[in-house]
């Protein structure tokens, strides 16, 4: 029986055929930053809307940092974020 994809397994599966696309074809490594991995900022658009397809999330505005999308770990950590219940309101 096959198992639900971690989110890193699903982020990974997302960025590879875009880097792919740009003639990339070594591993993707979870740590390193995505535009030296070969990403462009419309390669990060496309990623972004295919998080929120695959993830079934709206990112929200405030979300939309370079330092959210800079790793697959720093978007893995910023959809923990988003998973996590609501802190009270003051």
């Amino acid at each position: 029986m096959l198992g639900q994809a971690t989110p890193r397994e699903t982020l990974i599966d997302l960025v590879a055929p875009i880097l792919k696309r740009n003639g990339v074809t070594r591993p993707v490594d979870a740590e390193a930053d995505l535009v030296n991995q070969g990403l462009t900022s419309v390669d990060m658009v496309h990623l972004m809307l295919a998080i929120e397809a695959a993830f079934d999330i709206t990112i929200p505005q405030s979300g939309l940092t370079p330092e959210n999308f800079r790793s697959i770990a720093t978007i893995e950590a910023m959809l923990a974020g988003l998973a996590a219940p609501a802190e009270a309101s003051p």
